[in-house]
């Protein structure tokens, strides 16, 4: 099986695959930069699954800090418009598109971590054009989609791409901060990193 990892980041690649041993894409940050990014790598070569990995904000009682996190399904949720009444979507606007997208290779990517002994989440990840700052934000996302158990910039992106290639597609998050008031100082990135390095190692070798 042929996967393709792709990461925002240089950094999240480095520690992911440190050895080199999966094909990897450092796609950008957002989830516009990761779609054009994943899509022109899937029209340049050929790929059985594309995972989206790296660092993730956990939302309080949910995903701790350290864990590892497999999306079910991903949703766009700052896509839409903010309102006197709240936020609302593209369906709440009268649009289409914006759908919630499953997984296609969720379920493969969780067996995997599972038969490698690597324990992980299995819920919805969230993407956000807007990284989460306070609090107050926090508790309304939590409390507006109440299966989420993390929040990142690019997996909707990936997942869009890849969907329009007719190729699966997971995301899988390493936690590494509570989602709320941002303070860099309660952060730990080495514990994420290192969740997301036995992650990639399972996927690989599962794949091989």
């Amino acid at each position: 099986m042929r996967l393709l990892v792709v990461t925002a980041v240089q950094a999240e690649l480095d520690a992911a695959d440190p050895d080199g041993r999966m094909a990897g894409l450092v796609g950008g940050v957002g989830p516009v930069a990761a779609g054009v990014s994943t899509a022109r790598a899937l029209a340049a070569d050929s790929y059985d699954l594309v995972v989206s990995a790296g660092l993730a904000g956990g939302f309080n009682g949910r995903a701790p800090i350290g864990s590892l996190v497999v999306a079910d399904a991903v949703r766009w949720a700052d896509l839409g418009a903010a309102t006197e009444e709240g936020f609302l979507d593209l369906a709440g606007l009268g649009l289409a598109g914006g759908d919630v997208l499953p997984s296609t290779g969720g379920r493969w990517v969780a067996d995997a971590l599972s038969a490698a002994g690597v324990p992980a989440l299995t819920g919805e990840i969230l993407t956000l054009a807007t990284m989460t700052g306070t609090d107050r934000r926090g508790a309304e996302l939590a409390s507006v989609h109440p299966s989420a158990l993390a929040e990142a910039m690019e997996g909707y992106g990936v997942a869009w791409a890849a969907a329009q290639a007719g190729v699966r597609w997971a995301e899988v998050r390493a936690v590494s901060n509570v989602i709320g008031r941002r303070d860099r100082s309660a952060w730990n990135i080495p514990a994420a990193f290192d969740a997301l390095r036995r992650a990639v190692a399972a996927l690989a070798a599962a794949a091989a």
